[in-house]
């Protein structure tokens, strides 16, 4: 893909309390490197929360259609009348559409209206589409998800686990699947550490992200480091009440700081100042909050189930353990050995250098474009 091209990102929701998470991450990140080589790429999504209204994003010019809750179902019931009305049009006026599959209401049509126009069409699905017995995962798979897995010409994944997924909900290897991992851009290092330790969590506060885990390891470090700070950060879907009742249980308000969703930027300097990154989400596929703290140099714990915990455990750039208190306590303790802190610091720097940068990560996604034919 030499000549510079046209290519349109879309992804489901962008808002100022990132939301919706990894997903909107990974695709400014690719949309911006791809402006700074020379194409024009430009966001499509629903917003929510604006004001005043942007036309563009880290500068990266975007159109996002305010979002209506049309269904209880959290961002698979959000659309915008306006979007579905324009998404032919400005479909065709991409050389290339590269959506941010989710079963629901934004990028499923935006697909399929760009298989209706003929055009290049990469999918990438971020572990949100997956087998499932739900009656609307059903219903959706059936009238739209099938198809556009089928006709994509081609479906990024971000490991083999996924893959294996993405074949299941079509009944086959009849899918053009291509491994793209997700990258981060290069960071500048965090400052010596100063002061008591710092312990991050910063991502949704959803079940599967066990936030109240965390909250739960408190204790255990707290007897070695009783001066310890834990900051818990991150837009709310459902455990921010669970989550500060533990804390109050637990007579910890005077550790804890809870700040609520962060911008990019507060979330760099949030890690900047953190000791150790915590994620004990389980089965999460390749979080975008730990390739920043390997970037940052910040060592991260997860549980084994995350898929950069091998990476992370072979280069010894942080922990991976068994989902649960016990398990992140421990490996936050051993980490905030000045020596072994210092030694996996070094070690995330270099793993996201080598495996996660976003020069890799542009040549290999330029590849796949250049390769895409009608």
């Amino acid at each position: 893909m030499s000549a510079a091209r046209k290519v349109l990102h879309a992804v489901t929701l962008h808002s100022p309390s990132h939301a919706f998470g990894g997903p909107v991450r990974v695709a400014l990140n690719l949309a911006k490197g791809l402006r700074e080589r020379g194409h024009e790429a430009r966001l499509l999504a629903l917003g929510e929360g604006f004001d005043p209204w942007p036309d563009s994003v880290e500068g990266v010019p975007a159109r996002l259609f305010p979002a209506r809750r049309i269904l209880p179902l959290g961002f698979s019931g959000m659309t915008s009348p306006a979007l579905l009305a324009s998404a032919g049009r400005l479909v065709r006026a991409a050389d290339l559409v590269h959506v941010h599959l989710a079963r629901d209401l934004v990028t499923l049509p935006v697909a399929l209206a760009a298989l209706r126009a003929g055009k290049p069409l990469v999918l990438q699905t971020h572990g949100m589409v997956d087998p499932s017995d739900k009656l609307l995962a059903k219903v959706l798979d059936a009238v739209a998800v099938r198809r556009l897995l089928r006709g994509a010409d081609a479906v990024l994944y971000l490991t083999p686990h996924e893959r294996a997924g993405l074949e299941a909900v079509v009944g086959g290897p009849s899918v053009r699947t291509v491994r793209l991992v997700n990258g981060t851009p290069a960071q500048e290092e965090r400052p010596p550490l100063s002061g008591p330790p710092r312990v991050l969590y910063s991502a949704r506060l959803q079940a599967r992200k066990r936030p109240v885990d965390f909250v739960d390891a408190a204790p255990a470090v707290l007897a070695s480091h009783p001066d310890a700070h834990f900051v818990v950060a991150g837009p709310d879907e459902g455990e921010l009440a669970a989550v500060r009742a533990r804390i109050t249980a637990l007579g910890l308000s005077d550790r804890f700081t809870v700040p609520g969703a962060l911008s990019g930027a507060e979330v760099l300097a949030e890690l900047r100042r953190a000791h150790v990154y915590v994620l004990p989400s389980v089965d999460e596929p390749f979080p975008m909050s730990v390739l920043e703290a390997l970037a940052v140099g910040v060592p991260p714990v997860v549980t084994h189930s995350n898929g950069l915990a091998r990476d992370i455990a072979a280069a010894g750039a942080g922990r991976a353990v068994e989902p649960g208190p016990a398990g992140v306590a421990g490996a936050v303790l051993d980490l905030l050995e000045p020596a072994a802190n210092a030694a996996a610091s070094k070690a995330a720097r270099e793993l996201a250098a080598a495996s996660f940068s976003m020069d890799s990560v542009l040549d290999t996604l330029l590849g796949i474009y250049g390769g895409i034919t009608r």
